[in-house]
Order: structure tokens, then sequence, then C-alpha cells
């Protein structure tokens, strides 16, 4: 039952003037004044940015933050890399189950189309690279070679692109679509466990960042023998807060994987649930 106003006089009038004109603020305030979903004295959501946010203003009070590491393709370094990771630094560590800070990478497979393709199974030069495929021989676009490119980039990534102890960190792979990929979904896979099995030899953890319909059209399945297998998965697609909590019950990209974050868009700026 609402509470009723008791008063008389002139005072009684008063104080009706200064709700209704308290009111007229409320309703006049536009809509997009309301806080984004990660602010708030503790927000437990954390966000991801990369060469898109260049020279924006970030959220601030994020709980963690995942940076980019290249600049739209799998070859390119992000030219706001280093002041997005002092910005990183900034987040609370108000989830536990999540690192303060974490990485993530494009990949791609475009074979002998893209600037560089290996021929052999040596990265960088005179380092000699064990291979699951067998030896990569140029001009040769199957498992071997992508395997090479596949950690070639991944090294490239820890050790020319400005990140200063690259073992500490989580690295995501970020396998979309919209980059360039092999017919051959298991030359794809390749790639992709020839950078897990870089960062994993470097002590560093590794996820997988993308939605069930790309990975299925990149990847497919993989096998419990795959060093994908049981990667945790960071999911996308989802508008909203609620859609990115729903989506932590989705099966994992990989059967021997788990779901641990999910990825909503709000604002123009990527916010990340921890499903933890």
């Amino acid at each position: 039952m609402p509470r009723r106003l008791i008063g008389t006089g002139h005072a009684s009038t008063r104080l009706l003037g200064l709700l209704i004109t308290v009111l007229g603020l409320v309703l006049a305030t536009p809509a997009s004044a309301a806080p984004s979903p990660g602010e708030g004295t503790q927000s437990l959501l954390g966000n991801d940015v990369s060469w898109p946010q260049c020279n924006k203003t970030l959220p601030s009070g994020q709980a963690f933050a995942i940076v980019g590491v290249n600049n739209g393709l799998a070859n390119t370094t992000n030219p706001c890399l280093a002041r997005q990771l002092e910005w990183a630094g900034t987040s609370s560590g108000a989830v536990a189950s999540q690192p303060k800070v974490a990485l993530y990478v494009n990949t791609a497979n475009p074979g002998t189309a893209g600037t560089w393709w290996p021929t052999s199974n040596e990265y960088p030069a005179g380092t000699s690279v064990h291979n699951p495929y067998g030896t990569c021989k140029s001009p040769d676009v199957g498992e071997a070679c992508s395997y090479m490119y596949g950690y070639a980039k991944a090294y490239d990534d820890a050790y020319i692109r400005g990140i200063s102890t690259p073992s500490e960190y989580l690295w995501w792979l970020d396998v979309e679509t919209g980059n360039s990929w092999s017919t051959n979904r298991n030359a794809n896979r390749a790639v992709l466990e020839g950078m897990t099995d870089f960062f994993h030899s470097i002590q560093a953890d590794v996820g997988i960042y993308s939605t069930s319909y790309q990975w299925g059209q990149i990847v497919g399945t993989v096998g419990s023998s795959s060093s994908l297998y049981s990667l945790p998965s960071w999911l996308a697609g989802a508008r909203t807060a609620s859609g990115a909590k729903t989506n932590c019950s989705n099966a994992p990209l990989t059967g021997g994987g788990k779901v641990t974050l999910a990825q909503f868009v709000s604002r123009g700026f990527d916010y990340d649930h921890s499903c933890a």
C-alpha cells in the first residue's frame, strides 16, 4: 500500500511542488543515461577490447579484462596494445575464477595465399619443432604445414608483439569465419593445435573463443586425441547479460571442454559473464 503525504497549508503545497519537479527531471532523463552492465560499486562483469576500441574511452570498474593482441589479422599487431594492457591492469579482480588480465589472438589458415607460409618444421629459423603431422614441405597446405603456421603465429604473438611475460597469461584463440580459412577442416584444426601446443610449451593456458556455428564451419568435431579437446570455451553471440548467462549452459566447443565465459554486447562494448 503506498504511503500518503500528510500536511497542511503552504508547507504541503511546497512539498507537492518539489515532488513534481523531481519527478519531471527523472522522466526527462534520456534512456541512454542508464548505467552500463559493468558499472557499479563491484562489477562482476569483464570487458574485452582490441583495435576497434583504439582511441575510445574504455569502460571502467571491470572485474577482469581480455585484450586483443592483433590488428584483426593473425599476422598483425594491435596498435593500441600497450595502452589497453595498461587499462586492463586496472581491473578489480573481483571474479576469482577469471584471471585479472587475459589475451586473445586472431587465428586463420590462409595457405599459400598468405603473406607467409611455412616450408619446413623450423621456427624460428634454426629451431626444429616437433610436428605431429610429419614434415612440412612447400607448397603443402595440409596438416603438416598448417600446424607449423599456427605454431609460428603463436610464437610471434608471444614474442614480437610487445607482451613482456607471455607465459603468465591465458591466451584465447579467436576463431571466426571472417578470417581466411581452408576448406579442409583437418588443416584448420592443425593450425589451432599448433598454436595451442606452442602456448602450452611456454606453460601458458589456452582457451577457444567462437560460436558453435562458426566452430562447426571452420573446425568441426574434435577428437579426444587433439590438444584442443579439453580447452575451455568462451562463447560469443548473446545480445544481453541474461542471454550471456543462459549461454553458460550451452555445450562447449569441444567435447572435453567447459564453457567458462559468455560474451554479450552493450552500448558499443563487449562484456563478458563468468560462467563459474
